[in-house]
């Protein structure tokens, strides 16, 4: 049987996507002493699995090298390895099309194809995060083309991803996982599935349940990043700093906990998320509204931030056609090489729409595309810092030396509110959220 084979840990897993998700889940699985086969579409990236050589920020060569020589992990481009797993996860990208509608293809042609290989007695969780409904109404329609029932034949669950890249306090192991299946027997094999990587398992009653916790969670954060964004404006209307607000605002140990404001917001799920609940809200002819303005409000911080750094620049002099820009950070967030969606990517694109000469710089990130142009990152020295008329810091990675930064830099304007921390002796320094006749 299916539960004692996780139980005993005789099961092998498949990881449909080795990407963000994918990649961190078969290694958590791989170290529990299952036997993994990963998947993915893209030869590259199952060639570096295979040699150790990991891409994610979060799984190091170390851990994956160590799995690899085990035979816990192997990679491969063929699908038709799965059919001899006893369980596949699905990590599949969902993103969101120019008119901001769901896109599913991803998911809908990785269950196409399970749906081919489909075995009695196994069981699939899709992990992507999606709509209410998707797991129902869009893939088991489809993988119930094998010809095997669900609940009886097969078993299908829909379990939220909950992976922060970068984060060093949380992980698979203490970051509690929800499952909702099917049917009770779905349910209880996903969560003896993932009862064996983590700490917390909270089983809910359907697979609608637990596919709404994931557009919760991330609407949460991207409805409370708008508000503080907004109040970013008015405090720079008003002479005030957002960020001395939200320190004193910090020290309430009740009903409060603080978000930053920044240049907009970005990675896979907080920016699509809202979009993916509105779709469905329509069926019900329901409007999120409230959801939807959070959603507009950050979106058009990128262009808003760029238009402030022409501001300052004007006042200094400073035409946006003769100047040099630096903006440091290209990542959606600190500390990690992903950038999709990064709100830094968009303010690159605004400033060169406006006919800035623009340059990057991302330890992490080596080349962008912007539009038709491919940008690579350029070095950074005091001297070279100094050449730039304008440096804005528009995401914060640790490792960049911010003090050498204000020193040399002949205007700064700063995004994410770090330079606050620093001795600045001049006033070449501007932060979002801040006016230049800042009271405090």
């Amino acid at each position: 049987m299916l539960k004692d084979a996780l139980k005993n840990k005789s099961a092998t897993i498949g990881i449909v996507g080795l990407g963000y998700v994918g990649l961190p889940l078969a290694i958590a699985f791989a170290q529990a002493n299952f036997k993994v086969v990963g998947f993915d579409v893209q030869a590259k990236k199952v060639d570096a699995v295979n040699k150790g050589n990991s891409y994610i920020v979060d799984v190091t060569d170390k851990a994956l090298r160590e799995m690899t020589s085990k035979k816990n992990l192997i990679a491969t481009t063929d699908l038709k390895a799965l059919s001899k797993v006893n369980a596949i996860c699905v990590c599949v990208p969902t993103p969101f099309t120019r008119s901001k509608n769901p896109d599913l293809s991803y998911v809908i042609q990785t269950a196409k194809d399970i749906s081919k290989i489909l075995q009695p007695g196994q069981l699939v969780v899709l992990e992507s995060t999606t709509y209410p409904g998707t797991t129902r109404e869009v893939m088991l329609p489809i993988l119930m083309e094998s010809g095997l029932k669900a609940e009886k034949d097969f078993f299908l669950a829909f379990s939220p991803e909950r992976v922060d890249p970068g984060n060093k306090k949380f992980n698979f192991h203490n970051t509690p996982k929800v499952v909702g299946g099917y049917g009770k027997k779905s349910t209880d094999l996903a969560f003896q599935l993932y009862s064996a990587i983590t700490d917390k398992v909270v089983p809910v009653s359907s697979l609608e349940i637990a596919e709404l916790t994931k557009l919760l969670e991330n609407v949460f954060r991207n409805v409370n990043i708008a508000l503080v964004n907004e109040m970013a404006l008015l405090c720079e209307k008003m002479g005030l700093s957002i960020w001395e607000v939200i320190d004193a605002a910090a020290t309430k140990p009740f009903g409060y906990m603080p978000f930053y404001p920044g240049p907009g917001v970005g990675g896979h799920c907080i920016p699509k998320d809202p979009y993916y609940l509105e779709a469905k809200a329509r069926e019900y002819d329901f409007h999120t509204r409230f959801i939807e303005l959070a959603a507009g409000v950050n979106e058009q911080m990128p262009a808003y931030t760029a238009s402030r750094i022409v501001e300052e620049m004007s006042r200094r002099g400073l035409t946006l056609k003769e100047s040099k820009i630096l903006v440091l950070g290209v990542s959606f967030k600190k500390d990690i090489e992903d950038s999709r969606e990064s709100p830094s990517m968009k303010l690159i694109e605004s400033l060169m729409t406006k006919n800035g000469a623009v340059a990057y710089n991302d330890p992490r990130v080596p080349e962008i595309k912007i539009g038709a142009a491919t940008l690579k990152s350029v070095a950074i020295t005091a001297k070279k810092l100094a050449a730039y008329d304008c440096i804005v810091i528009a995401t914060d990675h640790s490792d960049y030396d911010y003090q050498s930064i204000i020193d040399n830099g002949k205007f700064v304007f700063d995004t994410r509110g770090v330079t606050r921390r620093y001795k600045k002796t001049g006033d070449n320094v501007v932060m979002l959220g801040e006016s230049t006749n800042s009271q405090v």
